[in-house]
């Protein structure tokens, strides 16, 4: 079987991150890997906090902690967040780890051998307010591109664009507020991104037609305005430190690498901390995953990201892999996603608006939440979570569709025949022509997750739990029962297979409540990891005589009751 590193994009460390983030790149990087498991595969699903750069500072000063404290703290508050939406990470690392801090200089000191960075002389914001240079997020102003006043001095949050400090309208200090700026010279090192930009089209050229095209439209929008080399070093007290054996000067200056110079090489850091982190006398090879001859040529590399992070995993982490001149391995596939908005209006961290991670596992549990966002996922444009959309969601699939067929299924065989899937008769025409429908919507859910295509996955898997609800209408056990009790049996032996078919399947999606449904039955040989086109044909994993137990009601209702509190809570607008 294949191997298959998998990565999303990194968290940011300041605060619990709301539903966009989680299923613009975390929850369907999650789905693709326990897919992946089951099917067999060799899998490696890494992630970690993104500590590094001007937020984590603000944010401790905030909390009257230390940055390194502030960042060890809320590393575990998400990573609690995470236990909670079952998110299958092998390792959930932090790129303020040493591993990360000796590959990253690692790769500055490749670079600067190559002749890809540069020491450069620049004026930069100082703030005498703050004694202080600014780094490019402790600047706020207007947007120059689109109008937003509270644009960030690397970034706007609203159009995406990237900025330096020195674009803005009416700059000020995002420590003291204070408007009078000075412009002052100081030393930065660069990334000579234009030095490589005709490698990296290379690169894209060969690669990115298998890609979405929201990632490779974005990656080719870069390549045509010209990449422009870039400081990848900051004046921050936190961060990966400037090797002092190469620049000394600049070291004894305090400097550090920028953090979307760090954070990418994260990814390997991270790996290298799961390997670090064997414990039994295990030893694990990080280096197979991502270094070799031909760059891991036996890995399949999938990267995972909502759109504002495309540019630095698709040309920017590239072109630093491609000027080391060493043989790292580059992504495969780009899955990149639009904006899940609330409303209409965007989620956002820094403004508190739509409802975080946190708040969501208060609510209701996991499951209800990762079904919606996969099934609503913003793959090809923008999608809008309402409270309204939600409560429909779950009220017609999971609670409808699933959990009372689950449940009429068996109760009502309990009631009429006890404790134990009972025998029937041979199956026949009507359990022929079901197993026949299953096998083809498996194969198309199969085909759908293969080629990450999450919302048609959830239509495919919405279309085999309906199967079995339009079986047990045509069927009717209730009406058999009063004719022919053996017929039956039949039919609901034939439904409690679907149920331990649903739970296989389900897995990725929803894998408490698949296994809630899997446990349900006592079969101790059951090892089935997925289902074969011939065993949904056949529908006989749940043999006559297997004890059985009904679980609790897998999802309930969301009232108008429910719906009012919440609206009540969080808004229901933009």
């Amino acid at each position: 079987m294949a191997r298959h590193l998998v990565t999303s994009a990194l968290p940011y460390i300041n605060g619990i991150k709301h539903l966009g983030n989680m299923v613009g790149s975390m929850l369907p990087a999650d789905v693709y890997s326990r897919y992946l498991r089951q099917q067999g595969h060799e899998v490696l699903y890494i992630c970690a906090t993104d500590e590094h750069g001007t937020p984590a500072e603000l944010a401790a000063k905030a909390a009257g902690l230390t940055v390194a404290d502030f960042c060890a703290r809320a590393h575990e508050a998400q990573r609690a967040v995470y236990d909670g939406f079952a998110l299958s990470f092998d390792h959930f690392g932090r790129s303020s780890s040493q591993q990360n801090v000796e590959i990253t200089q690692h790769f500055a000191r490749k670079l600067h051998e190559n002749g890809f960075i540069e020491e450069r002389a620049i004026r930069q914001v100082f703030s005498p307010a703050d004694d202080r240079f600014l780094p490019d997020r402790y600047i706020e102003g207007t947007c120059p591109h689109c109008g937003y006043d509270r644009a960030r001095g690397d970034q706007c949050e609203n159009c995406t664009r990237v900025l330096d400090p020195t674009d803005l309208i009416d700059p000020r200090s995002a420590i003291s507020n204070s408007t009078e700026l000075e412009v002052r010279e100081t030393k930065h090192l660069f990334l000579l991104q234009s030095k490589l930009q005709h490698e990296v089209e290379a690169w894209i050229d060969e690669v990115a037609d298998e890609w979405p095209q929201l990632a490779s439209s974005i990656a080719r929008k870069w390549l045509t305005e010209g990449l422009h080399d870039r400081a990848i070093t900051r004046d921050l007290d936190w961060g990966v430190p400037v090797p002092a054996d190469t620049w000394p000067d600049l070291a004894a200056e305090g400097k550090v690498f920028y953090v979307w110079f760090d954070a990418p090489i994260e990814y390997i850091g991270a790996t290298k901390e799961w390997a670090d982190a064997a414990g039994d006398g295990q030893v694990r090879d990080w280096k197979s995953w991502w270094y070799g001859p031909d760059g891991a040529d036996n890995v399949r590399y999938t990267e995972f990201m909502a759109k504002d992070n495309v540019p630095f995993h698709t040309v920017m982490f590239p072109a630093t892999e491609l000027g080391v001149r060493e043989p790292w391995k580059k992504v495969d596939y780009v899955k990149a996603f639009n904006w899940l908005t609330y409303y209409g209006g965007k989620f956002s961290t820094s403004q508190q608006r739509g409802i975080f991670t946190d708040q969501a596992l208060e609510l209701l549990p996991a499951d209800y939440w990762r079904y919606f966002l996969i099934a609503n996922a913003p793959e090809s444009d923008d999608s809008a979570f309402t409270w309204e959309h939600f409560a429909a969601t779950v009220n017609k699939d999971l609670a409808d569709t699933l959990g009372n067929f689950v449940n009429r299924v068996l109760t009502f065989s309990r009631k009429r025949f006890g404790d134990h899937v009972p025998a029937g008769k041979e199956r026949g025409a009507a359990e022929a022509k079901l197993g026949a429908e299953i096998a083809g919507l498996l194969a198309e859910y199969e085909g759908h997750l293969e080629a990450l295509q999450f919302r048609k996955a959830a239509q495919s898997l919405r279309a085999l739990w309906s199967a079995g609800n339009s079986y047990l209408e045509e069927k009717a056990p209730w009406l058999e029962m009063k004719t022919d009790q053996e017929a039956a049996a039949t039919t609901l032996r034939t439904a409690m297979n679907l149920i331990h078919l649903y739970a296989v399947i389900s897995e990725p999606f929803i894998p408490v409540s698949a296994a809630a449904m899997r446990t349900a039955f006592s079969l101790e040989a059951d090892t089935a990891t997925w289902v074969t086109a011939e065993q949904a044909r056949a529908l006989d994993a749940v043999p006559g005589g297997t004890a059985f137990t009904v679980p609790p009601v897998l999802f309930a209702k969301v009232s108008e009751e429910d719906l009012e509190s919440y609206r009540t809570r969080f808004g229901g607008e933009s």
